[in-house]
């Protein structure tokens, strides 16, 4: 059996990871708050929690409570859980956590979570709090796993797509 992962956010850009992992034969638990936050809702995961399910790209989220998790991940549905960061550590022990929220800082994941644990985006720091922090500030550096040191802080001002900011 794969390592077991469980992503923190379940937003567009968490999802794009989430959908990888799990097709690459990954079992993903993704934690999301109880009112969900994300801008682009209808390419995340994470709208599960309104939905009750979520389909992108033919994969299957669904919304179930924690004792839940296990008939999940068998049917090949990627569960998406409202319960607490730190009842999800104590219950699942995952080989590997991401912290995918992209709140810009870190809002607690450490170390000491999983036995590998990723940060993706500014806030955290690769060898402190996580063992690889992957870059998302467009540009060359887009995806960059770094493994000692920091992403690129936020700017504050939004990417150009399309000629819309």
């Amino acid at each position: 059996m794969k390592p077991l992962i469980l992503v923190r956010g379940g937003g567009d850009i968490a999802s794009g990871a989430i959908y990888r992992l799990r097709r690459a034969g990954y079992p993903v638990v993704v934690n999301e708050i109880a009112i969900p936050t994300m801008i682009r809702r209808e390419v995340s995961y994470g709208n599960a929690v309104h939905c009750g399910e979520m389909i992108l790209e033919r994969l299957v989220a669904r919304h179930v409570c924690i004792g839940e998790i296990q008939d999940t991940l068998s049917q090949g549905v990627i569960p998406v859980v409202t319960s607490s960061y730190e009842e999800l550590l104590d219950q699942l022990h995952p080989d590997v956590v991401v912290d995918a929220i992209l709140a810009k800082k870190n809002l607690g994941t450490t170390r000491l979570d999983a036995p590998f644990v990723i940060g993706v985006g500014p806030g955290f720091s690769a060898g402190r709090d996580v063992n690889v922090v992957i870059e998302t500030m467009r540009g060359h550096n887009l995806g960059r796993c770094i493994y000692d040191g920091e992403a690129q802080p936020n700017t504050g001002i939004p990417g150009n797509v399309g000629g819309y900011t």
